[in-house]
């Protein structure tokens, strides 16, 4: 059994993955390692030539994941498919120092930590040259963990740290695996108090590809913060699914005015608009909600035919709950009490039958326990 485990998630990375090992083998001269890729399906083949690096070099290990994506469930699956008593984390896009990665060990057995973090917010740490606009980002972040982190972490965004194989078993029930910083989640989601340190570093410029940060990141760092503030009372996912059915409301109050315009009546301005909002509903819930489990092709004919039926039945509950206490409190309570049941009932609906969440959730679980599903 090796005594670390660097664990790097990579999606298209297949160009970085020998200057990666390499650069590894040099820095961890003495140290019993193995390197785990977690390869969310790539489609330049970086699963195939890490399963060959892996034959002819036994410290080389794959995870291949298919029909999932995401850092941080990447990262955790990474973990927890290893033995090694110490695990450290890094990108595959070579930006995280590979030379500080003994000193962060070094600091882990020596001071008893749970969770050494590479930091480029402390003396001699720098973001390097980073984009002004990531680094806003990157700023924003910071300033919103502090809702959920009550940890003194001088970068939360870190995306490279080591942990102890003991922290790890002791916090993975209880980690959302939610977004692109694992880090974060790994911090809030212990009951107790986390012992950790910081080691500067300098974040290098990429040498290839491109950052996969993008709005949906964003959001799924929001999705992380929902989860850990209200997770215990409301899924972070039904948070994510109210905002995109607050835009439909926007977009279905806008349509219903320009199709008065256009001289609809209001009862057929109406219906048009709502048949048109229950679409972009769909297509949002699709790209963000359930992004994990995004509908294609047949299937997403088939998830919209689907959508729209459950949708019909929640305007007629949202109807009539508002319709039937009308008569019992004032006029904005029953309409929100509708609203809110049949929000619910789309929410619920859309989980179990149109994306099929927990089906694929208990698929995933008979796969990796290796029992039929």
């Amino acid at each position: 059994m090796p005594e670390l485990t660097v664990v790097v998630p990579t999606l298209d990375e297949r160009q970085n993955l020998a200057p990666l090992i390499a650069s590894l083998e040099s820095v961890l001269a003495g140290i019993d390692f193995e390197v785990l890729f977690v390869d969310d399906d790539s489609p330049d083949g970086t699963a195939t030539l890490a399963r060959q690096m892996a034959q002819h070099d036994r410290r080389v290990r794959i995870v291949q994941r298919i029909g999932r994506r995401g850092l941080s469930s990447a990262v955790v699956e990474g973990m927890l498919a290893s033995s090694s008593p110490y695990l450290a984390v890094m990108d595959s896009d070579l930006q995280h120092d590979e030379k500080i990665l003994p000193a962060l060990l070094a600091r882990l057995k020596q001071e008893n930590l749970d969770l050494v973090v590479a930091t480029r917010h402390r003396e001699g740490g720098s973001m390097g040259e980073m984009a002004p606009l990531r680094r806003r980002l990157s700023e924003w972040g910071r300033r919103l963990s502090a809702l959920i982190c009550r940890t003194n972490l001088s970068d939360p965004m870190s995306g490279y740290f080591v942990v102890t194989r003991a922290y790890v078993d002791e916090v993975a029930r209880r980690l959302s695996g939610t977004g692109f910083k694992v880090l974060l989640d790994l911090v809030v989601s212990s009951p107790r108090h986390v012992r950790l340190s910081e080691v500067p570093y300098v974040f290098r410029p990429r040498l290839h590809g491109a950052s996969k940060l993008d709005i949906l990141v964003g959001l799924e760092y929001l999705e992380l913060l929902a989860d850990k503030l209200v997770g215990d009372f409301v899924p972070a996912s039904y948070v994510v699914f109210g905002f995109a059915g607050g835009i439909g409301v926007l977009a279905h109050l806008a349509a219903v005015n320009l199709l008065r315009l256009f001289g609809f009546s209001l009862d057929r301005a109406q219906f048009t608009s709502s048949a048109i909002v229950i679409g972009l509903n769909f297509v949002l819930n699709n790209q963000l909600t359930f992004r994990s489990a995004r509908l294609r092709g047949r299937r997403f004919v088939k998830g919209m035919a689907l959508f729209y039926t459950a949708c019909s039945v929640g305007i007629f509950l949202n109807l009539h709950v508002m319709n039937y206490l009308t008569g019992f409190v004032p006029w904005y309570v029953a309409a929100a009490a509708g609203l809110a049941v049949g929000s619910v009932w789309n929410y619920w609906m859309s989980s179990m039958l149109v994306w099929q969440v927990r089906r694929r959730a208990q698929r995933v679980r008979a796969a990796a326990s290796g029992t039929p599903a």
